[in-house]
């Protein structure tokens, strides 16, 4: 357990990246416990020294107990480096002490220690440098003390195994890192892509309130042409003040086109040639979703009246935006429409009995479009799963922002 928790201090890849484990590690533990633990194991090894028996050169043993352990403190400048130390110096014990080694036990641990950084380091290279450089030093050790082909097979072994231990916490910290910068990458893509529907519903939002105001605005120019011809030549003051409107009214007009010029994105121009639809064309657009398989019942709360172009226009596109989703994602449901005009503000749902999906699945970038269209009025909109079953779009557009 010791070895375990002191091979998340290795670090995965060159000089810049931990592995997911040692990130877990480093995180629950803290990095100055990290340290504290390599620390304690070089005094530990220092201590063992004096304690057993049989050590005929307990300063250099000193010497190399320090090289087997302190360098990992370094482990955050260089990754590969502490573990071929370690194993160096481990080697060099076996040929200082000899048979002395078998009363140890600190020296085995740094092995295992230095096994399990060797199979975590990232270049294939290194790693399998490192699993020969420390089953050579096992050899030497074992060669030394005990002369037995038996003892050597089983520290053989014994350090394969952390050292394959390693190598597996190595490979799934890097499929870890893979798999969480795919899914932030596909996060980048999503987001673009909702930025890019979002500017799209912005132009053509810009299209249509375009042909709404222009119309307007060209039935108050034309009719105050008119007027202004009528007048009689005596009454210059209001002939001019007539004149000024008119003119005022076509560089409104000259303006709003360039703005959307501006606001276009390189497609071709369509001409407008018939007029914007509005909530009094629902009849007809519930008639071709029921004719595409989407049985609808639309009812109508509170007195009908006439709305703004630019708000009927809008209340009009989310029922629409909400049959065609619901059509798209439940068939063979039911859906129902409701328009309920309030004293303030008049409101639309779409709701289904379909499967339930969430926001992001039924309606993907067209509830970003919708979004976008409650906003030009500072409106509200609602969209989620029903409680029993089926999805619930709810907008609603102010009376303030029709005034």
């Amino acid at each position: 357990m010791i070895f375990v928790s002191f091979a998340g201090t290795t670090r995965v890849g060159a000089h810049r990246r931990y592995g997911a484990f040692v990130q877990r590690v480093l995180a629950r533990f803290g990095d100055r416990a990290i340290d504290a633990f390599v620390v304690a194991l070089a005094v530990g090894s220092i201590v063992e020294i004096f304690v057993v028996r049989r050590i005929d050169h307990p300063g250099v043993d000193v010497v190399l107990a320090a090289l087997w352990s302190l360098p990992y403190l370094a482990r955050r400048l260089n990754p590969t480096v502490p573990p071929f130390v370690a194993a160096a110096a481990l080697a060099m014990l076996g040929l200082v002490e000899g048979a002395g080694t078998t009363d140890m036990s600190m020296p085995f641990l740094a092995a295992l220690v230095t096994a399990v950084s060797f199979g975590l380091l990232a270049d294939p290279r290194n790693r399998i440098a490192g699993w020969i450089a420390i089953v050579g030093a096992a050899a030497v050790v074992d060669y030394r003390s005990t002369g037995t082909i038996a003892d050597f097979f089983f520290t053989t072994l014994i350090l394969s195994l952390a050292w394959a231990f390693g190598f597996t916490l190595a490979t799934r910290s890097e499929q870890a890192r893979e798999l969480r910068e795919r899914v932030a990458a596909a996060e980048r893509d999503r987001s673009a892509a909702a930025e890019r529907a979002a500017a799209e519903e912005r132009t053509r939002i810009a299209r249509e309130l375009h042909d709404v105001v222009a119309h307007s605005v060209s039935v108050m120019v034309v009719q105050t042409s008119g007027v202004r011809r009528l007048l009689h030549e005596e009454q210059e003051r209001e002939r001019e003040a007539l004149l000024s409107v008119e003119r005022i009214g076509r560089e409104a007009l000259a303006e709003m086109r360039r703005m959307l010029g501006v606001m276009r994105t390189g497609e071709p121009e369509v001409a407008a040639l018939a007029p914007q639809p509005g909530l009094q064309n629902l009849d007809r657009l519930i008639a071709q979703i029921q004719e595409a398989g989407l049985p609808v019942t639309l009812r109508v709360e509170g007195e009908r009246r006439e709305l703004p172009p630019g708000i009927d226009l809008s209340a009009y596109r989310i029922v629409q935006e909400g049959l065609t989703n619901a059509l798209k994602h439940a068939k063979g449901a039911h859906a129902d429409v409701v328009v309920r005009y309030e004293d303030a503000a008049v409101s639309v749902e779409v709701a289904d009995d379909g499967p339930g999906l969430n926001g992001s699945d039924a309606y993907g970038h067209g509830l970003v479009g919708m979004r976008e269209r409650v906003a030009v009025y500072g409106g509200t909109l609602e969209a989620g799963p029903r409680d029993g079953g089926g999805f619930l779009l709810r907008a609603q557009l102010p009376a303030e922002a029709c005034a």
